[in-house]
Order: structure tokens, then C-alpha cells, then sequence
């Protein structure tokens, strides 16, 4: 099935044992008559705040993200933990209230009941779901076109994985080898049709929808070929794990039964995820930007008096899908620091750097009228930091997936900035952009606090940089 039915399934399949769950408690607790109630509550409007709890934090933990081969047991296993953290939650929300109220209650081990009931309600649901789907897929329904990149043992290994488990739903259609002499020859009757430079003539052809990479150690130059040629397409790229260090050294994992396999790249951030992580940030900027006016203030008086020039500084930047935006930033330079050398990267000693530009860059305080951009949605809190349109076209050059940051609106911090220091040279710039395409692969607004609080000591302790 597609990944839009397969979420509407499941959410569906959620909706109604979850609120069979509570249902079911209710008539327990509050029907048999075994129990003493104060008040009979209105089930509806239990259910519903109940539901939208659950909900809250199924998605919370990942669980509606697309499913993947997964077994079942490790979906139970998930269930199980997001399950515990809920009732965890409640529990201690329960005790709260009823220490506001003063009230003693010997009943509290019927959260333990409920959480039974909500397990096996849930659990059920779930392996319905996804013995439905596997079933499906088994019969020849919703079934995607796979292609096998290198030719090799370990890609007969990963073929003969596929033919043997159909629950898959794959159907590898070609192989596209490393070396030119491998094209014409097959395996289990399926051609080596071309090499992997032709990758995306077949993207169309052959309605690929998967592409699995079985290359050796020395072969990374092929990996950066098939990621460059399939950045805007719609297909998903996996790697059997020995290369995985090349792209960055982290990214989600999946397995064909238990084949691991590392997703180069998987779904950025959910529509739904991506709004809340917009309003996040305007909150965030809004209440920032007000609580920090007085400082604000401060450093534009301190910036007149030490150096000529305006008190804010704007440069061109390039943003989400490189729409180029003016960033704003408190002047820490001398005026016009570029005019005879050209675009060039600042350095950690650099002599353009006013006194109060210094301290400014120490505390971090020159970032502080980029929560202008947030608003405005030029950026957002947590992200890439935004390169120069100059740099980007220069760096795209020298490094093939470096566009692949301008999948995602750019942030005031991010990943790279609370793991590594100055951009100095063009090792370093490689350096973070493997810690911004691991964000883009794992976004998700968890990552997103992460990031936040890291950056909170970064600037306490006054290490990193942010440009």
C-alpha cells in the first residue's frame, strides 16, 4: 500500500483500539460496581482527551513513521516502551491531583489495569495492521521496483534476501554494476542492465522506487554519484552497512528481516511535524526577542561608540531551496571588512573583529537579530547555518552533496555548530556537512530540543561557532 494509506490505516487502526481501551476501563472501573466513584464521568469526553494524549505521544516516539520491513516484535517492543512512558506520565499526573485536591486514594493500581488493557488493545491493532499489510505485499499488492547497485557477492546475497522473503513487497527489476565488463550478465535471471552512471535513465523506465547500494570500501565515489543523481527524485536509497561512515557516520537504520540496511535518504520531517516546529520557533523568537530587549539595546549603544558604522550588519544568505534572504546580525567587523578581499571566511583570530565584536562573538550576542529572520521565516531555530550564495556555488563544486543543505530552512544553530569549531578550510566545511546531513536525515523536533540545549552550554562555556 502507499505510505499516505498505510498512515491512514494505521492511524485509523489507533483511533479505534485506543478508545476501545478506554471504554473498556471505563465499564471495569465504573459499571461492575467493584469500585467506589465520586462522579460518573462523561466517557466521550474522556475518550477524547485520552485519544489525543496517545496520540500525542505515539508520535512523539516515531511511531507513525513509515513502516519498512520492520518485525513485528520490534514494533511491539516500541509500543511497549511509548506505552510505559505514558502511563509513567499519567501516573504522576494522577498523584499530582490528587495531592492538590486532598485526596487519598487507594485505587491508583488501576492504572496498572489500564495499562494492561491499553497494551492489549493497541498491540492486537498494531499486528493486525502490519499482517495485513505483509499479506498485501505477499499477493502482489503495493509492490515497489528495486534496483541492485554493484554486482557482487554481497549484492546475490541481498537478491537471494528478497526472493526469499516476499513480505518485503520489493521486486528487484536490474542490477547497475560498478565496472562495465559485469554489463550482460545475471543473476536468479535478473540482467545486469548498465552502470551506475545511468541511474536516473531508469529511475522513469523501470518505475524504481528502491535502490539498494552493494558497493566495497573504495567505491564511496559511486555512493556520491547515485545520491547526486537521485536528490530530487522520489525514491528511496539504502545501503548495505560498510559504507555507512562515508555519508556521515549516523543515520537511521532499517533491516530486511534482519538485514540491516542504512537509509541515505529517508523522509525529511512530516508536514504536521514541520508546522509545530514553525510555531515553535515563533513563540520561541517572539518571547526571546522581547525578553532580550534591554540587551539588545546595550549592544547597538556599545557597537556606536566603538566603531564606525551601522549597528546591524546584512548579507545575503541562501535559504530553503536557495531562495536568497538578507541575514541580520549585530556589526562585530569593521565597516566594509570585505571591500578588498572579497567574500571570505572569517577565522577564529580574525584582526577585522571589533573589541565589542569580540565580546559580542564570546557570548554569542551578534546571532541574536537573526530571531528577526525566524519570524519572518527565513529561518528557523534549529538548522544548517546559511552559506553565502559565492560559497555555496563554490562548494557545491568541490562537494557533490552539498546542495542537499538546502533541502531544509536554515537555522540559528545546529547539529554542526555545537559538534565542531571554525570554518578554516574546506576539510572543515566537509567535516560539518556530514553533521548537517545527519540532522536532515533525522529530523524530528526532539532532535530539535536536543540541539537547543547543547547550544545553551556550547555558549556557556563559550566553545563553538555559528558562521
Amino acid at each position: 500500500m502507499s505510505k499516505k494509506l498505510e498512515k491512514i490505516f494505521v492511524f485509523a487502526i489507533d483511533f479505534l483500539t485506543i478508545n476501545l481501551a478506554t471504554i473498556s476501563f471505563f465499564y471495569f472501573r465504573v459499571k461492575t460496581g467493584l469500585f467506589d466513584i465520586l462522579a460518573e464521568p462523561i466517557i466521550l469526553l474522556a475518550a477524547s482527551g485520552i485519544y489525543f494524549y496517545w496520540l500525542l505521544i505515539f508520535t512523539f516516539v516515531g511511531m507513525y513513521r513509515t513502516w519498512f520491513a520492520a518485525s513485528r516484535f520490534d514494533e511491539l517492543s516500541t509500543l511497549f516502551k511509548a506505552s510505559f512512558v505514558g502511563i509513567f506520565i499519567l501516573f504522576f499526573l494522577i498523584l499530582y491531583d490528587d495531592f492538590v485536591n486532598n485526596v487519598a486514594s487507594a485505587n491508583r493500581f488501576l492504572i496498572l489495569i489500564y495499562w494492561a488493557i491499553f497494551l492489549l488493545y493497541t498491540s492486537v491493532g498494531r499486528i493486525f495492521i502490519r499482517s495485513l499489510q505483509r499479506r498485501l505485499l505477499i499477493n502482489g499488492i503495493g509492490r515497489r521496483n528495486a534496483v541492485i547497485v554493484g554486482f557482487n557477492t554481497k549484492a546475490n546475497d541481498m537478491h537471494n534476501n528478497i526472493l526469499r522473503y516476499k513480505g518485503l513487497g520489493l521486486d528487484v527489476v536490474g542490477y547497475l554494476a560498478v565496472n562495465e565488463e559485469n554489463i550482460g550478465k545475471s543473476y536468479n535471471e535478473i540482467k545486469v542492465l548498465d552502470t551506475y552512471r545511468n541511474v536516473r535513465k531508469y529511475l522513469q523506465e523501470l518505475n524504481i522506487k528502491e535502490i539498494i547500494l552493494a558497493i566495497e570500501r573504495d567505491e564511496e565515489d559511486v555512493l556520491i554519484k547515485v545520491v547526486s543523481d537521485c536528490d530530487n527524485e522520489e525514491v528511496s536509497i539504502k545501503i548495505i552497512p560498510d559504507l555507512y561512515e562515508i555519508v556521515s557516520g549516523q543515520a537511521r537504520t532499517s533491516q530486511l528481516y534482519g538485514f540491516p540496511l542504512i537509509d541515505i535518504m529517508p523522509q525529511l520531517m512530516p508536514e504536521w511535524e514541520k508546522k509545530i516546529k514553525r510555531l515553535m520557533d515563533m513563540i520561541i523568537a517572539f518571547i526571546f526577542l522581547l525578553l532580550a530587549s534591554p540587551v539588545i539595546l546595550l549592544s547597538a549603544l556599545l557597537i556606536k561608540i566603538d566603531s564606525r558604522g551601522p549597528v546591524f550588519y546584512k548579507q545575503e544568505r541562501s535559504g530553503l531551496n536557495g531562495k536568497i534572504f538578507n541575514i541580520i546580525k549585530f556589526r562585530s567587523m569593521i565597516q566594509d571588512a570585505e571591500k578588498h578581499s572579497g567574500p571570505v571566511w572569517s577565522s577564529k583570530n580574525d584582526p577585522r573583529v571589533t573589541r565589542v565584536g569580540k565580546l559580542l562573538r564570546k557570548v554569542r550576542l551578534d546571532e541574536v537579530p537573526q530571531m528577526i529572520n525566524v519570524l519572518k521565516g527565513d529561518m528557523s531555530l534549529v538548522g544548517p547555518r546559511p552559506e553565502r550564495p559565492y560559497f555555496v556555488e563554490k562548494l557545491s563544486e568541490e562537494i557533490p552533496l552539498y546542495k542537499r543543505r538546502l533541502k531544509v530552512r536554515p537555522g540559528i544553530t545546529g547539529w554542526a555548530q555545537v559538534k565542531h569549531k571554525y570554518d578554516e578550510t574546506i576539510e572543515d566545511v566537509k567535516t560539518k556537512l556530514r553533521y548537517d546531513l545527519f540532522y536532515i536525515e533525522n529530523m524530528s523536533l526532539r532532535n530539535d530540543l536536543k540541539i537547543l540545549f547543547r547550544t545553551a552550554i556550547v555558549v556557556l562555556f563559550g566553545k563553538g561557532h555559528y558562521d
